[in-house]
């Protein structure tokens, strides 16, 4: 007499989903899987399921394979619209399930979606990595997450397995938002290091020769530059003995002379003279710095 199947063991971790399997999802399908969770994966082009495949993972041969498979989907395309376009004619496969969208896109982008899901009674969580895909499930990693509060606290635990869980808000355009503004941060930079490398490249100076000393002084004037900042703006008081505004719209056109002078395009810092001037006509000579983020706020 055969017996009747057994019950799954109440440690068995829930199934996840992954749709999209370019680098970032198929890291995420990757960590899931690590961690000990029945994971379906599906992709446009059915060859990426193969790596992930070998390592555990169930491929799907459709997307509504893929929904059906589990309770937990998770999006990860190269644009919201591709998000939208896969979805909707799965809308009601997803009813009662929970979407966490990890494409990259705009607030008003995720509030769409979140507006579109709750018409089909479908959990959306927005979600923005601020990782590249080798941090994936590693500690210097951490995902922004925004809509449905309930949604999230029960899968937090699974999610937890990709990156550290950051909520930011019941507003689905909340992650969006935080994950675009320290990209902003991030370009900054970028254009700064950028523009720093081209001039002293013109000079012959060997990059690695100048690589530390710039790297220090970046982290110097971040580690102030942030949190003062921040202060600022929360109180108000933008008054500065250190850098005021004044000085540097006299200062700054030694850099736009400097890049002129070696042939190097200002392209990437055009834009900040005229913000500089501005600035100094209304007013706020004697402000520092911060008070730029007030000004640009007003357009």
């Amino acid at each position: 007499m055969s017996s009747a199947p057994s019950a799954p063991s109440a440690s068995a971790k829930p199934s996840v989903s992954v749709l999209g399997l370019g680098n970032m999802g198929s890291a995420l399908a990757a960590a899931l899987l690590k961690a000990g969770h029945p994971t379906t994966v599906w992709n446009r082009t059915a060859a990426k399921t193969g790596p992930l495949a070998a390592q555990g993972a169930t491929p799907a041969g459709t997307p509504l394979a893929a929904v059906a498979a589990s309770p937990l989907v998770i999006a990860c395309l190269t644009l919201n619209d591709h998000v939208r376009d896969l979805f909707e004619p799965l809308a009601e496969e997803l009813r009662g399930k929970t979407l966490v969208n990890t494409t990259n896109g705009t607030p008003a982008q995720a509030r769409e979606l979140a507006a579109w899901a709750a018409k089909h009674d479908i959990a959306y969580v927005d979600a923005g990595i601020m990782a590249i895909p080798p941090m994936i499930a590693t500690p210097g990693a951490y995902i922004l997450y925004s809509g449905d509060e309930e949604a999230f606290q029960e899968h937090r635990g699974t999610l937890a397995a990709l990156a550290d869980t950051k909520w930011v808000g019941q507003d689905a355009g909340l992650a969006a938002l935080w994950d675009l503004s320290l990209l902003t941060g991030m370009y900054g930079m970028i254009q700064g290091v950028a523009q720093a490398f081209a001039l002293t490249g013109r000079a012959g100076v060997p990059p690695k020769e100048f690589a530390p000393l710039l790297a220090d002084w970046i982290t110097a004037m971040t580690h102030g530059l942030v949190p003062g900042t921040a202060a600022a703006l929360e109180s108000g008081q933008h008054l500065t003995d250190v850098s005021s505004l004044e000085v540097n719209q006299a200062a700054f056109p030694n850099l736009l002379a400097a890049f002129a002078e070696a042939g190097v395009s200002d392209e990437l810092f055009a834009g900040v003279q005229p913000l500089l001037d501005r600035a100094v006509e209304q007013g706020h000579g004697a402000d520092g710095l911060s008070r730029l983020a007030e000004l640009l706020q007003r357009g």
